[in-house]
């Protein structure tokens, strides 16, 4: 399956499931995906479902660094189960808006950028 060039792409072939793409004939993903595209913290991630669960990482499929993993949540009908970077479970929620918040509690600060050098 090809995979979306962006994130902004990968949001946009999601929601509108976009045939021969990852998640397209999952209809238990919706709900989730819109839940998350609503939240600015998730929508500026690359939504990645595989496994079962909606995950999200700060870069392209392929380019994700050891260490730089991010809480998921499991999509399915409710509960939702959302578990850690480290993938302890951090809870079972009715909705998915609930998962959401509880996605965004648990995501680490962004990471800093290096401060230009004056001369």
């Amino acid at each position: 399956m090809p995979e979306a060039p962006d994130a902004a792409t990968a949001w946009q072939w999601l929601l509108e499931r976009r045939p021969n793409t990852r998640g397209y004939l999952t209809d238990e993903l919706v709900e989730i995906v819109h839940a998350a595209h609503a939240e600015p913290r998730l929508r500026a991630l690359y939504p990645f479902p595989s496994h079962g669960g909606l995950h999200f990482l700060r870069g392209l499929p392929g380019e994700v660094r050891p260490g730089e993993r991010l809480p998921h949540v499991l999509y399915g009908p409710p509960p939702y189960t959302v578990y850690s970077s480290d993938f302890t479970e951090l809870g079972e929620v009715a909705t998915a808006e609930e998962a959401v918040a509880l996605l965004v509690a648990h995501l680490p600060p962004e990471p800093r950028q290096p401060r230009p050098r004056q001369h």
